[in-house]
């Protein structure tokens, strides 16, 4: 799919602020309403915006530790990954998992109330698949945390 630069402006804006209304973005772009509209239903049919969030702020709902958990592992066949890609999304507090390359295969953020519940995960997950290492890294800080992807030089 090609964007141009209306497309690129729509999307940076909406990832910024999705509820935005639709002539308040128009006006942004350069354009009037029902074009702009149009121009967003396409972009969310063609599926380059994949949906629509609120984003919470952990620390007020007392969910503030992340978790990088890295992972090894002696399996390295379809099936085995089928499986515990299946295992892992069913966690809940999984916020993101990675195929890696380097020297662990697997990469989670979990986001956890304190150190007793990452406890608790790390014991259901070590319960439901075979492991060969897990490493566990606290974060001290969360110096930055965005879901917006840069944009700026797209065209």
């Amino acid at each position: 799919m090609t964007f141009d630069k209306i497309d690129i402006a729509l999307l940076d804006l909406l990832q910024k602020n999705i509820s935005m209304p639709i002539d308040e973005l128009a006006r942004h772009v350069g354009l009037t309403k029902t074009p702009c509209w149009r121009r967003v239903q396409k972009l969310e049919k063609s599926g380059v915006i994949k949906g629509h969030i609120a984003l919470l702020d952990g620390a007020l709902l007392d969910r503030n530790v992340s978790v990088f958990v890295q992972v090894k592992t002696s399996q390295h066949n379809r099936e085995w990954l089928d499986n515990f890609s299946k295992i892992v999304s069913d966690f809940p507090e999984v916020a993101g998992f990675y195929r890696m390359s380097g020297d662990y295969d697997y990469l989670l953020r979990v986001i956890v109330k304190d150190i007793r519940a990452y406890d608790d995960f790390y014991k259901r997950l070590i319960e439901a698949t075979s492991l060969t290492d897990v490493t566990s890294n606290f974060a001290m800080e969360e110096i930055k945390n965005s879901t917006e992807i840069y944009l700026g030089n797209y065209l």
